[in-house]
């Protein structure tokens, strides 16, 4: 009888798995976890065009984002807070021998860690979907850390609230108010408290100062850590300590407002081919998109070639001086450009070769129609051709008017290369002036 009890004594000792492990591994937590990360990429998925291929976009929905995430989070962190009131176990929870503090974590903290958990994997799949289309730059990492404390601090701050309201309404309307609160807060005016929104609306070109994500971090971590103790630990004094570090980091925010940010490099630097006159330059973001613009224009480069008084290159910058011509812009994505391509390299070129013009506004019939004729030698538009039957259809002016254009159009191209390249020089010389004095008559 001795001999069997020895030999089961290895058995009966082994110990039970920790609270902290059960909780994550077979509680309500991987649920929450995947709610996050299936909602994200929900949120993400339907936006797709927009996003690939632009690390800064990418970032800033991923950010955005949380203004579903945090109030999911908070919800998931209140379902749990409520888990005993459900099962109607509080009153043996209550004769437990560990503190209070103890116990809310042992059940708070799964949540939270697969809260966090979930919006990282879901972050890590956007990036991972962004890459094999991105034109430039890298990805956009320093909002991360800021974010996920975010999550994690309305996950722990929801678990409080889940234990005090006795209701099982109290999830999905603290998630109804924690979205409706975080809009209003979100679209502030500018130079108010939306700095304190974890979900602040960012443009993709748009990045944090160093210390913004750790102030972020200190004002909401700072929030709910003072809400945990103020409820579960024996002196609430010390929740003082926590609420102190989050207001200041709450004032420090709102008053560096819009100093909190700062534009990305490489907007204001360009990447250039200048193997074609005029030369073409994207902005740095994109810099993979210059073999695509510059196959797109390859039409009006070849057609130019030896052709003076052009502008000295395309660029993407906003103003400047009169050898520059804008090209197209290719924000936001989505419309120009998709997933890392052109859309429709005919539209481009055109709108290209339409800003070789170097004039904004101009009445004279006679310049307009000289802009025309350069337009449809150099890269017709796509709806030139529609336009064209519509006018040889119309009425007896309109079909007369696009006779005389279509003559224009033949003698132009019946030029030898020598006339065409001077009558082109002469058109390009006083582009820009609204005047079409020195440019000879077809």
């Amino acid at each position: 009888m001795t001999a069997v009890t020895e030999r089961s004594t290895p058995a009966a000792r082994r110990h039970a798995p920790h609270p902290v492990r059960a909780e994550a591994v077979r509680g309500f937590a991987p649920f929450a976890g995947a709610a996050v990360l299936l909602t994200s990429g929900v949120m993400l998925s339907g936006k797709a065009d927009r996003w690939q291929g632009d690390w800064g976009t990418t970032a800033a929905l991923l950010h955005t984002a949380l203004l579903i995430l945090v109030p999911l989070a908070a919800a998931a962190g209140c379902w749990q807070g409520g888990r005993e009131r459900r099962r109607r176990t509080e009153e043996l929870w209550a004769t437990a021998v560990r503190p209070p503090l103890t116990g809310f974590l042992a059940s708070a903290l799964p949540t939270a860690a697969w809260v966090a958990a979930g919006y990282l994997a879901g972050a890590a799949l956007a990036l991972l979907a962004c890459w094999p289309y991105a034109l430039g730059g890298g990805p956009h990492l320093g909002l991360l850390p800021g974010d996920t404390v975010a999550l994690v601090s309305a996950s722990l701050a929801g678990q409080v609230l889940g234990r005090v309201v006795p209701t099982r309404l109290a999830a999905p309307l603290l998630a109804l108010a924690g979205y409706v609160g975080l809009g209003l807060l979100s679209w502030s005016p500018a130079g108010s408290s939306r700095e304190l929104s974890p979900a602040r609306l960012v443009g993709d070109t748009q990045l944090p100062v160093w210390w913004q994500p750790a102030a972020m971090a200190a004002w909401t971590g700072g929030l709910a850590l003072a809400v945990v103790l103020a409820y579960t630990a024996r002196r609430r004094v010390t929740a003082l300590l926590p609420l102190a570090a989050a207001v200041a980091a709450g004032v420090l925010l709102v008053q560096t407002g819009d100093g909190l940010w700062r534009h990305d490099p490489l907007t204001r630097h360009q990447v250039c081919d200048t193997s074609t006159t005029p030369a073409i330059c994207v902005n740095a973001r994109y810099a993979g998109l210059l073999p695509q613009v510059k196959e797109a224009l390859s039409g009006i480069t070849d057609k130019l070639a030896g052709v003076e008084n052009l502008p000295a290159r395309w660029d993407d910058l906003p103003g400047g001086p009169d050898d520059r011509a804008h090209l197209p812009m290719v924000t936001p994505m989505g419309w120009s450009v998709v997933r890392g391509r052109l859309t429709d390299p005919r539209q481009y070129a055109w709108e290209a070769a339409d800003a070789l013009e170097g004039h904004e506004e101009c009445d004279d019939p006679r310049v307009l129609e000289l802009d025309e004729l350069v337009e449809h030698y150099l890269a017709p538009s796509p709806a030139e051709s529609h336009f064209d039957d519509l006018h040889r259809h119309g009425t007896k002016a309109q079909r007369a008017e696009q006779r005389r254009k279509e003559a224009a159009r033949a003698r132009l191209a019946a030029m030898s290369g020598k006339e065409r390249r001077a009558w082109l020089s002469a058109y390009f010389a006083a582009a820009g002036r609204c005047d079409a004095e020195g440019v000879p008559a077809l």
